[in-house]
């Protein structure tokens, strides 16, 4: 298949190469936007062993040198500790600013790369190669860096805008069902905010058959948010659709359920809640359920409304005394509805009220 290319406009423009193979040509395709330097290549204890030697081999081929930082996989690594790694491993493999480090995994991988590329002597280049769906059409587009504190997720962090993000979706085929799901829920929530075709390929549950074209449009449509809201003040929080209360179900499962999955029962809670408070169009809800479900993702969760307001509360998106929601009208049409935090109690309250 061809290579699809988004261009992505913003401070430091930059293209998104999606399409197959793109691993065995990563040393060729950086080096068309970085002379060859010293790499340091981040990556996590599940992907290293899978693809970890072929982008090395490929970036050395293309005269590059690169060092290889591992950390374990998951969640759990995504903190201030893990960073500091890497910023250790940087320093003592005597990176300079002309060098380069590439994020090679999923969405913990190109977080913490991307911050550590921020900071790490106050900004070098970095490139992204996702390997998972979620983060191919989510993290690894758009800038935003950061890891977890202990008071919720993603709370330190950076814009740092990538110089190339490469998308290999032959990565895709080794993913366990599960996370491939995972990613499928971030491409319904572009669907739900302005893509009808993203809508129709879900709801027939043929992702898989369309994956190119899946992630093309995902990207596409991230890019125009992107494009017009770079650091995230207005336009682009959109983004958050589901994110409010998905990021509360992660923050009280400690994590232990996959941030896809917990956005899934955020979109179908906050569509619930919009149609009992006459914002969304009655029957938005179930049909939303029907094309999660159609594509393996959960719905609810048994978590109490007590247990899920704290994560609530620590979200970004909190200004002050007000925190602003995004609801669908219907599906492919969204809009910003800011409510006090002391109603938030209430609104989750209304997205529980139906749950089966």
């Amino acid at each position: 298949m061809s290579t699809k290319t988004i261009h992505v406009t913003c401070s430091r423009d930059y293209d998104v190469l999606i399409g197959s193979g793109l691993l065995q040509k990563a040393g060729s395709l950086i080096r068309e936007v970085h002379a060859p330097c010293k790499v340091a290549l981040i990556s996590d204890s599940n992907v290293a062993p899978l693809y970890g030697r072929t982008v090395g081999d490929a970036l050395q081929a293309a005269g590059f040198e690169p060092v290889t930082f591992v950390f374990p996989a998951g969640e759990a690594s995504k903190t201030l500790a893990t960073y500091g790694d890497i910023l250790d491993f940087c320093a003592k493999e005597r990176l300079t600013r002309t060098d380069l480090i590439v994020a090679l995994g999923g969405g913990v991988t190109g977080d913490m790369a991307g911050f550590a590329a921020a900071s790490y002597l106050r900004g070098v280049e970095y490139v992204q190669m996702p390997t998972t769906l979620l983060s191919a059409v989510d993290s690894s587009v758009g800038g935003k860096t950061a890891v977890d504190l202990p008071a919720g997720k993603n709370l330190a962090g950076a814009f740092k805008q990538p110089l190339r993000v490469l998308c290999d979706i032959d990565t895709f085929d080794t993913l366990p069902e599960e996370v491939f799901r995972d990613g499928c829920a971030e491409c319904i929530k572009y669907g739900v905010l302005c893509s009808p075709r993203l809508l129709d390929i879900f709801a027939e549950g043929s992702a898989r058959e369309h994956i190119a074209e899946v992630v093309a449009e995902s990207v596409r449509i991230k890019a125009e948010y992107v494009a017009g809201d770079e650091f995230d003040t207005g336009i682009r929080r959109y983004l958050n659709l589901g994110h409010t209360i998905g990021h509360a179900i992660e923050r009280t499962a400690n994590f232990g359920l996959l941030h896809g999955h917990c956005v899934a029962i955020g979109m179908v809670a906050i569509s619930r809640a919009g149609e009992a408070l006459g914002i969304t169009k009655p029957g938005t809800a179930d049909r939303l359920i029907a094309i999660c479900e159609t594509n393996g993702l959960p719905v609810s969760c048994s978590y109490s409304t007590e247990e899920l307001l704290d994560g609530a509360l620590a979200d970004k998106k909190r200004t002050g005394d007000t925190i602003a929601l995004i609801i669908p009208k219907r599906l492919g049409e969204c809009v910003t509805h800011t409510v006090p935090v002391s109603e938030l109690g209430t609104i989750l309250d209304l997205g529980k009220e139906t749950s089966r």
